[in-house]
């Protein structure tokens, strides 16, 4: 469904990604985990073409394309078969939740005002928002706004989700419900790419985790070996703090 490889990204002298592959079936959730800096997030921009690689090769179904010189039409042709959830939201403070689900439906894929409501109160719906369609961001919690990105992806029926850390901006209270929505996106089938620190999720919920480190895949696998025995001294490292802070969090 969806490949990439030998994916590379400098800003500067700083080398962010250093020649990363992926291959995506439909139907899978593939949980990308590391410290801060691995370049998890750039490589999902570049997947989406909201950052461009210096290098990299992509096939999506039947497009095949260079990831440093895709034309503008290709790329609006995989955007097409995107949707990408930001970890700050990204919604319009002067558009009601209605309206920001509706956006790109009108603007980008140039459907009717009318059949896009309809399409937007049924995405809404989905992510337990319909009560809150006419509410604008600011009378909003965090987890409710994170859940009209959700509603929003949805909404456009992508072949692939693509989620940049969705619940890092949110108070702890607030994180299950948005991470309730993802598991039911996950039992229905929806295939995405999810960047997180959320272990119990991956767990779960991954199909694939990859774990990344200063712009490499250090390792991969089904989710059972990765935390049960993981190959890589760098890997258990990484486990081990992350559930260590995590153990001091709840003692606190």
């Amino acid at each position: 469904m969806l490949a990439v490889k030998n994916v590379h990204k400098s800003f500067g002298k700083i080398d962010v990604l250093k020649g990363v592959d992926l291959t995506v079936n439909k139907g899978d959730v593939v949980v990308i985990l590391g410290p801060s800096g691995s370049g998890k997030t750039t490589f999902l921009r570049c997947i989406n073409f909201l950052e461009t690689a210096d290098q990299g090769e992509m096939e999506f179904d039947d497009i095949k394309t260079s990831m440093s010189s895709a034309s503008k039409k290709t790329v609006s042709l995989i955007r097409k078969k995107t949707a990408f959830v930001f970890q700050n939201y990204n919604l319009f403070n002067n558009k009601t939740a209605l309206e920001n689900v509706m956006e790109g439906l009108v603007i980008a894929r140039k459907i009717p005002k009318t059949q896009a409501q309809e399409i937007a109160l049924k995405a809404l719906d989905k992510v337990g928002l319909i009560d809150r369609s006419d509410y604008y961001p600011s009378s909003l919690s965090g987890g409710q706004q994170q859940r009209v990105g959700i509603a929003r992806a949805i909404a456009v029926n992508p072949d692939v989700i693509l989620f940049d850390e969705p619940t890092s901006a949110l108070d702890p209270e607030l994180i299950g419900e948005v991470l309730s929505v993802m598991k039911s996106l996950a039992r229905e089938g929806t295939t995405m790419i999810v960047v997180t620190h959320e272990m119990s999720f991956a767990k779960d919920v991954a199909s694939h985790i990859i774990f990344m480190d200063e712009g490499r895949i250090v390792e991969q696998g089904n989710p059972k070996d990765f935390f049960a025995s993981p190959k890589e001294e760098r890997t258990r490292l990484f486990l081990k703090r992350i559930i260590s802070s995590k153990d001091d969090v709840q003692e606190n």
